[in-house]
């Protein structure tokens, strides 16, 4: 298995691990209807931990695979694309990292869901953009694609992890009045993170901004609060 280290390869040995039944269920889960946010997604039917274990034995894919994995129809071999990223970025001296940082960001159309996001957008972004410029992140912030933005405000979850919120904060600022629920879900879950670490820079935030925020983004900040001080942020009370 590892010694053929294809797309092709790749996606016979997912094949052979598919699961009806979990592909139904994702199918579901990831909301594929018409109009929904993973309108026409296709899955396997694998999970993350099966998927994850395969990595490993094909985490010295070539790009050129990477890639081709990538733009599969099939939900799992985008992820399986992602994950093998991450382990090669994680190993990789500076150089390589920086190039797979490029390829990522030239790839984003095919990071079309939130559990792709979610799986690599600080592991790649966030950390190779710590201790950097990070104006590379205030594009994607901005940008009409729901994934950029979301890439843009997870990726920020790698410098809160250490303590730094200044970017994290800036970035949820530019998306107060998104549209997108899975952005209000992102913005939220991030502000939260902070507040684990900084209450009251958290607070200080949710002060000045928790009456014009989406409801989802503000439950989502507060889900950790007291239930009192919590039902005082959802009435306005404040």
């Amino acid at each position: 298995m590892a010694n053929n280290l294809t797309a092709g390869a790749v996606h016979q040995q997912l094949v052979s691990l598919a699961n009806p039944e979990i592909a139904e269920h994702s199918q579901r889960f990831f909301k594929t209807g018409a109009g929904d946010y993973g309108e026409g997604d296709q899955f396997l039917g694998i999970r993350v931990p099966v998927l994850r274990q395969q990595v490993t034995h094909y985490q010295y894919l070539p790009n050129k695979e990477v890639i081709a994995l990538l733009k599969s129809p099939f939900h799992e071999e985008r992820l399986f694309a992602l994950l093998v990223w991450v382990k090669q970025f994680q190993k990789a001296p500076e150089e390589n990292q920086a190039h797979l940082y490029g390829l990522y960001l030239r790839h984003t159309q095919y990071i079309n869901n939130w559990d792709l996001v979610d799986s690599s957008a600080y592991q790649i972004v966030g950390v190779f953009l710590e201790g950097k410029d990070r104006q590379p992140i205030y594009p994607l912030a901005q940008s009409q694609s729901l994934w950029e933005r979301r890439i843009a405000m997870i990726a920020t979850f790698q410098w809160i992890r250490n303590h730094d919120f200044e970017d994290a904060l800036a970035i949820a600022k530019l998306l107060l009045h998104d549209q997108e629920d899975l952005i209000h879900k992102a913005v939220g879950w991030m502000l939260r993170e902070i507040g684990k670490r900084d209450l009251e820079i958290e607070k200080g935030f949710l002060k000045v901004h928790y009456q014009e925020m989406p409801r989802t983004m503000l439950r989502y900040a507060i889900e950790k609060f007291p239930n009192p001080e919590r039902q005082r942020y959802l009435k306005g009370l404040i």
